[in-house]
């Protein structure tokens, strides 16, 4: 009989564990640098929202350049010492920059501030490009059973958005009760709790599947090959390796000739073109049009966070009911029209009920676009799909932000117009823009992914849905 605190087995819940407390220090690490930038650092400059929108970029650039050959690396080497590597990496950068926080701010130049915290963010999101696939992998190994698999990823969902209902809210009154430094702090001991945890699970050793050559056979779109490549004996032993371009270019060529991928790559770029735009500007949003304080901006990622929990209690059923691709076009749909009439909002009560019902649609038409990614991917091409997939919607996200943070900070100086009894600020406006285009994203998946042309079957373990973060 199972402990009744035991999650599918002990391993599990040692690792899920380490990985909940380094993800609620992260949700606390993230508000925290966006609320210390930008109500004390850049207090009142007008470029205020660009080095908001710096902070994601330099996480995103990560994603974008380390990120498309962190998953053949990762697929290489020992997963374990993978994973214990990068937190202590990135458990040593946090503690550095927590040591620099204890000067005083006019102790440095504002540009030197900027560039520690912009180095730091890409160095700790470069690592987790490694993490990631390496937890996946091991999960996937230790997790067995169609079942405890679901499980194992609706509790990984649930646990990131319960992360961003505690973090948000702990961050802003660490930051100004107790100081930047108190808050920096968490998150490094996060990683050392997520470190013990990974040394206390037994992880097996399995097989390791030879990579594909770089002439691997052009399919067409969202078929699927049953057949695996041979294993070796033990992981990594005798494995034939082709070269990390080659292996990278096989993954390109297989992506680029499945007309389904294009198309699901498509509507998560424009989506994410979308999404960018809120990323950097809620918080100038939250603050000046719905007249909150700095201290409650917390309070909209822990309402992100409860709408997302919905969201991914209800996804399930949902796919069930109507379908993985109605779910994806109508979810785009609903969560456009929500973000603009989000934008029309000068209430805290009513924006915070908005940002909730917004993150509910939004979760459900993530949680619906990765088994149809799954499900056009063969085996052998998973991680290296994975790995064009996320940098390149990634990468519109980071286009978005740059130009919403350039528009809102000064791109449309003394913009102000009254259209139909309702005035329109940058910001306000930009974010009226962003719904739109997540609501054109919704339109483009209806055209592109019809309901009559089935999917074929998942093969292998899911992949993590497309993310999108207030």
């Amino acid at each position: 009989m199972r402990a009744r605190l035991t999650l599918i087995s002990p391993s599990y819940t040692r690792l899920w564990f380490g990985q909940a407390v380094s993800t609620v220090g992260d949700a606390v690490f993230s508000t925290t640098l966006v609320l210390w930038v930008a109500t004390v650092l850049a207090e009142g400059e007008p470029w205020a929202p660009q080095a908001v929108s710096g902070v994601l970029l330099a996480g995103g650039a990560a994603m974008l350049f380390v990120g498309p050959i962190a998953g053949v690396f990762a697929d290489r080497w020992d997963k374990r010492a993978t994973m214990l590597g990068t937190e202590v990496i990135r458990g040593t950068v946090v503690a550095l920059l927590t040591a620099v926080s204890l000067l005083p701010v006019h102790a440095l130049p504002v540009a030197v501030w900027l560039a520690l915290i912009y180095v730091s963010v890409l160095v700790l999101n470069s690592a987790g490009q490694f993490f990631t696939p390496a937890r996946f992998s091991v999960i996937a190994d230790m997790v067995t059973g169609e079942a405890d698999r679901a499980r194992a990823a609706g509790i990984a969902q649930a646990t990131a958005q319960t992360a961003w209902i505690i973090g948000p809210p702990l961050a802003a009154p660490l930051l100004f009760t107790v100081g930047l430094e108190w808050a920096l702090l968490l998150n490094a001991a996060s990683y050392l709790v997520s470190y013990i945890a990974i040394r206390s699970v037994d992880i097996p050793a399995v097989p390791v599947p030879e990579p594909a050559a770089a002439s691997a056979p052009e399919m067409q779109p969202g078929a699927t090959d049953a057949s695996e490549p041979a294993a070796s004996p033990r992981a990594g032993e005798g494995r034939k390796r082709t070269g990390l371009l080659a292996e990278f270019r096989a993954g390109l060529h297989f992506f680029a000739h499945s007309r389904f991928l294009v198309a699901l790559l498509a509507l998560a770029v424009i989506g994410q073109l979308g999404m960018g735009a809120l990323s950097t500007l809620n918080v100038f949003f939250v603050t000046g049009n719905l007249n909150a304080s700095a201290e409650q901006f917390g309070y909209f990622g822990m309402a992100m966070g409860l709408g997302g929990i919905a969201g991914a209690l209800g996804a399930g059923r949902m796919v069930k009911l109507i379908g993985a691709r109605r779910t994806t076009w109508m979810g785009l749909l609903i969560t456009g029209t929500l973000l603009f009439v989000y934008s029309r909002q000068d209430n805290v009560v009513t924006g915070l009920a908005l940002m909730l019902t917004f993150a509910i649609p939004l979760t459900m038409l993530n949680t619906a676009m990765s088994p149809l990614l799954l499900a056009a991917t063969t085996r052998e091409f998973r991680g290296r799909v994975v790995a064009v997939f996320y940098p390149l919607t990634r990468l519109s996200s980071l286009l978005a932000a740059a130009l919403s943070g350039w528009l809102a900070g000064g791109g449309l100086p003394d913009f102000g117009r009254r259209v139909a009894g309702l005035y329109f600020t940058p910001v306000d406006t930009i974010i009226a823009g962003a719904g739109v285009l997540v609501v054109a994203a919704g339109v483009y998946a209806r055209i592109a992914l019809p309901d009559t042309e089935a999917a074929p079957a998942p093969t292998a373990d899911p992949v993590p849905a497309v993310k999108a973060t207030p």
